[in-house]
């Protein structure tokens, strides 16, 4: 495989004997499309890569397809006051609301905690099949959101886990990866709640396996997904791998989507939308694109 192919990735992986299983993702090109619509200042599109980074490890631990995983960071104090990232069959996408002057004032590498100050994490997974939504709210605590990631799963999944994320940047393009490994008892698959002992000793073996991978090796398109797993685990009894998983930049904002809501509101609500030109303009936060829809074409 070509570098290009060990972008825009993941590999999900198990490993039986263990009890465990795992997911390695890698962003670039994507990754840099979903930031060019926003131009953002360095800091908060680093967040925002590690947000993306974040959803796609946790997106792809859908069982249903056309399912939906969205990641949103929250607090009223701090530099950024709202975070989203969301993941829906590959497609991703996401946005950073912050104050400038703030920002102007922080470190140029500034903590979780200068960022968010006292803030939560809330995880929503919403079921295609079934629509049923399952959500857990954990406050935003920890150096990273990948700190903040394993916290939400020991507090609201009862399900031990290893997060490691990084991104760099270059010349202004991006590169970031992260490695998702949970353990499952009895080799229980599924997203389901489960209660597991932490001190596990299946899973200390993993997690220091883990541990050993480098910031480096995630974000390296020189090194193979496979490379890395097999790096990792390559003494264990079985390592099964899985099809590999493309991610690409998507917005589900369109005009014929926007018109289409609009219409359901009463002539009344859509007149009180309306400019002076008569006008309803619609802003997708996702991708900063404006949509401008004459209201007598809605009344026609």
């Amino acid at each position: 495989m070509s570098e290009a192919d060990q972008l825009d990735s993941a590999l999900v992986f198990t490993i039986p004997s263990l009890n465990a299983r795992g997911r390695v993702v890698r962003l670039g090109p994507a990754l840099d499309e979903i930031l060019s619509s926003h131009a953002y200042p360095p800091a908060i599109a680093k967040l925002l890569a590690e947000a993306l980074v974040t959803a796609a490890l946790l997106g792809t631990t859908l069982k249903e397809a056309g399912g939906q995983l969205t990641m949103q960071a929250q607090t009223e104090n701090g530099l950024v006051d709202l975070l989203v990232a969301d993941y829906h069959g590959g497609e991703m996408r996401g946005y950073v609301r912050h104050d400038p002057d703030k920002l102007a004032e922080a470190p140029a590498d500034p903590s979780l905690f200068a960022l968010f100050g006292k803030g939560y994490l809330a995880i929503t997974f919403d079921q295609a099949a079934t629509g049923e939504r399952y959500q857990g709210i954990v406050p935003l605590e920890g150096d990273s959101l990948a700190d903040a990631l394993e916290h939400y799963f020991v507090q609201s999944e009862q399900i031990p886990s290893l997060v490691r994320v990084e991104v760099a940047e270059a010349d202004g393009r991006y590169l970031a990866g992260g490695l998702l490994l949970q353990h499952l008892p009895d080799g229980e698959e599924g997203r389901e709640r489960l209660h597991v002992r932490l001190d596990h000793p299946e899973w200390g073996h993993v997690r220091t396996l883990a541990e050993t991978v480098t910031g480096q090796e995630l974000i390296d398109p020189a090194i193979e997904l496979e490379a890395l797993v097999w790096r990792l685990y390559h003494d264990e009894e079985e390592v099964r791998v899985l099809p590999r998983i493309a991610f690409s930049k998507g917005c589900r904002c369109d005009d014929a989507h926007i018109r289409d809501v609009i219409g359901k509101f009463g002539a009344e609500e859509r007149a009180e939308m309306a400019d002076d030109d008569g006008v309803i303009r619609v802003s997708c936060e996702f991708c900063s694109k404006a949509f401008p829809i004459e209201l007598s074409e809605i009344e026609a």
